[in-house]
């Protein structure tokens, strides 16, 4: 009858699990996850916030922003900026998890047992022997960072028969004990339990340099994404310019035309520079579009349905004012040096390695260690014709070691052979040669990267001042072409071409000007500065 009602249920538990498969095979969810109690509908992480401080700056429906202004919305907005940042989250949790070998555990237990058995002596007390045993545990472990290792428990025992033999029934059993364990080798000491969190508080710091490198690039981006705007509007101006120029030279050889002064060939000259010159608008519009796009995607206005639209109305000038930046390559290197993220970095990881081959050593230890233990039983019980004892006396007797109890031990395990700590050993070796000459190429990037933005600098200073005076003459030879045409001293082809020259020479100066700009935010990215230039401080949230 047992076997047939066992049947019935196990044919009623597989019919459910098929009928569940069945009704849930449109939501994608298997059978066992439906009996087990597994739901596919998830609660929805957090949505990412909003764009901020965009609406701030919108002003008669252009969004008008300064330089500064466009970096301390990166630095709010900026997608890579919070990707990147993740690593010091990161960082600061795995601090937390090294900490974890010195919590403190407190632990609780009771368990009930009741045996029923039959005897085969009457040396056990009866011929079905009847027992009751509950178990009370509480203990108490802690690691502390010396490596030595505290465990202390209490244990309540309380025991039940129907033997003739027991002298105590029922009876209660107490036992308070302490037990210390101190390594003597290995994990002897401060070190080699601190190492773990010395290391990640290394690599919490490693984190956060190389945040401060990642925003110094970003930043570095965001300057020139929006230096390439107003180069490409200013380059659109100048076709405009150059555009509105021609046709006005058409317009005037057309009219000379009608008039009978013009042959009819020379016409085309001028036609074809309009046409020519319109495709330059044209280009020009659309590499103002493409940089624009670029630019609201790294302040992340392009999230926002109601600002990506909007017209950019970028304020800072490209032309230089005050005095013009002066540095020598000494004295950018020194600055480099004192300042730039990326070798606060290695300098971390070269820490890091060092500490990791201190900690190699120490696995290569033979692993020697002494405990010691102390503890006070304690029993009481029910015995005929005698008076009852409670719980007291045995917790009295416990508590007070009266029956005490204690050793030591000293156990050693040596290893013939540890390959694996020799291996680690070796690996934090090679880490480390690893890391010196990651340390020395981040010195020729950064000596490399000195030089070149210094010379990148000079270079746009003196492009600055020729392209100025280019501007000029260009000027002056389009005017002495225009009077001498207008004297009928000069064809129509001189004009042209002194226009087109002016135009050249005012794109060239624009150009040389953007790239002085480009080149002063060149030299304080290199010399770890541009941060400080922009008035940019990174400070972690508390917690």
């Amino acid at each position: 009858m047992r076997v047939a009602r066992l049947f019935y249920v196990a044919i009623s538990l597989l019919s459910l699990i098929a009928v569940s498969g069945v009704s849930t095979g449109a939501q994608n969810a298997s059978p066992l996850e439906t009996v087990l109690g597994i739901s596919r509908r998830q609660k929805p992480a957090a949505p990412l916030l909003a764009p901020q401080e965009l609406k701030d700056h919108i002003i008669d429906g252009k969004l008008v922003l300064s330089l500064d202004d466009s970096i301390r919305l990166a630095l709010s907005n900026n997608t890579d900026i919070h990707l990147d940042h993740y690593q010091i989250e990161t960082a600061e949790n795995n601090l937390q998890r090294v900490l974890a070998p010195f919590d403190p555990l407190l632990t609780s237990s009771f368990s009930d047992q009741r045996t029923k058995s039959p005897t085969s002596t009457q040396l056990q007390g009866a011929s079905i022997l009847n027992e009751l045993s509950q178990e009370t545990q509480v203990g108490y472990s802690q690691t502390f960072q010396t490596g030595t290792n505290f465990q202390g428990s209490f244990i309540a025992e309380k025991n039940s028969t129907n033997s003739s033999f027991n002298f105590l029934n029922p009876s209660t059993a107490t036992t308070l004990q302490f037990l210390v364990t101190q390594p003597l080798l290995r994990n002897r000491g401060l070190f080699p339990n601190r190492a773990p969190i010395l290391i990640a508080q290394r690599n919490l710091k490693q984190a956060r340099a190389s945040f401060l490198g990642e925003v110094s690039d970003i930043i570095q981006q965001i300057v020139g994404g929006y230096w390439n705007v107003v180069l490409a509007r200013e380059v659109l101006a100048v076709q405009q310019k150059s555009l509105d120029e021609a046709q006005r030279s058409y317009d005037h050889d057309k009219k000379a035309l009608s008039l009978g002064a013009l042959p009819p060939l020379d016409i085309y000259r001028s036609e074809s520079q309009v046409a020519s010159r319109r495709v330059g608008v044209i280009q020009a519009e659309y590499a103002v579009k493409q940089a624009e796009d670029q630019f609201r995607q790294s302040i992340a206005a392009d999230l926002d349905p109601a600002t990506r639209v909007l017209d950019l109305n970028l304020t800072d000038r490209p032309e230089p004012a005050g005095e013009l930046l002066n540095i020598d390559i000494p004295t950018a290197l020194a600055r480099a040096i004192a300042n730039r993220p990326e070798l606060e970095a290695v300098h971390q990881q070269l820490a890091i390695d060092e500490l990791s081959i201190r900690l190699a050593h120490n696995n290569l230890k033979p692993d020697l260690e002494l405990s010691g233990f102390y503890s006070g039983n304690g029993l009481n019980g029910y015995e005929p014709g005698v008076a009852n004892t409670g719980i007291g006396t045995s917790l009295s007797q416990s508590f007070r070691f009266a029956f005490p109890a204690y050793g030591a031990t000293l156990s050693l395990s040596l290893p013939i052979r540890n390959h694996g700590a020799e291996a680690n050993l070796a690996d934090a070796v090679v880490s480390r040669r690893h890391d010196q000459y990651q340390e020395r190429d981040t010195n020729q990037s950064i000596l490399l990267d000195v030089t070149t933005a210094v010379h990148s600098l000079e270079a746009a200073k003196l492009g600055m001042e020729a392209a100025k005076v280019a501007v000029d003459l260009a000027k002056e030879t389009l005017h002495a072409d225009e009077r001498k045409y207008e004297l009928g001293a000069e064809q129509i082809f001189f004009v042209l071409d002194a226009q087109t020259q002016l135009a050249q020479a005012e794109l060239n100066l624009i150009q040389s000007q953007v790239n002085f700009q480009l080149a002063v935010t060149q030299v304080d990215h290199a010399t770890g500065d541009l941060l400080e230039h922009h008035h940019v401080q990174i400070v972690e949230p508390a917690k």
